[in-house]
């Protein structure tokens, strides 16, 4: 691809490297960016810096948040002993759109995947571990995707967990093996989450 500006190739190289954006599409919403008024672009670019710099991760659950404990985690009305383990947050996102589970979540920032260099000590595994060893969890709910690496990373925390006082359970397997959680319709997301099964029964399927 050839390019008249050393400038427009700069911000189009930048813009390719986003996932899911190849250099025809990065062209095109930089070309867009430039026949929009100035004053746009750059409350597009001070917002991006803004969120670069100033976003947190919530100290109790890991979740992205604008102060040190995010809105989920410091709402009375959610069942603290209930915690809900995704891989990130776009899992959180995708099961508070379902409007149906009412306790916390535990974002694990990922999945125990060998071939890709990511064993458990680069997973936020010991902060959910800590939370059961303290006994105020009744009940853990594994939601990873239904993948060797989420099978793998479920079985390694229950295995850390299992000899506590704690209830462990998996979603249903209504959702596709492979699927993520994020691109399952609500409904079916729902009702995954509200036929949870027991997490020593899905060791068998």
């Amino acid at each position: 691809m050839e390019f008249s500006s050393k400038l427009l190739e700069k911000a189009v190289n930048e813009m390719a490297q986003l996932p899911g954006i190849g250099k025809r599409t990065a062209l095109r919403l930089v070309l867009h960016l430039l026949k929009q008024p100035k004053e746009q672009s750059e409350q597009l670019a001070a917002a991006l810096l803004t969120m670069r710099h100033e976003i947190k991760f919530c100290k109790s659950c890991h979740n992205i948040s604008d102060t040190d404990v995010c809105e989920i985690c410091a709402n009375p009305s959610r069942d603290t002993s209930v915690i809900c383990v995704v891989e990130d947050i776009r899992d959180v996102m995708a099961l508070e759109n379902t409007g149906i589970f009412k306790g916390l979540y535990h974002v694990l920032g990922g999945k125990i995947s060998p071939i890709d260099g990511i064993g458990p000590s680069q997973l936020n595994i010991v902060s959910l571990v800590d939370k059961v060893k303290s006994g105020t969890v009744k009940e853990v709910i594994f939601a990873l995707s239904s993948t060797m690496e989420g099978d793998t990373t479920n079985f390694y925390i229950y295995k850390q967990i299992k000899d506590y006082n704690v209830m462990t359970s998996a979603i249903a397997r209504g959702i596709a093996i492979g699927d993520e959680l994020e691109y399952a319709d609500e409904v079916t997301l729902g009702r995954s989450l509200m036929q949870r099964i027991p997490f020593e029964n899905s060791l068998n399927k």
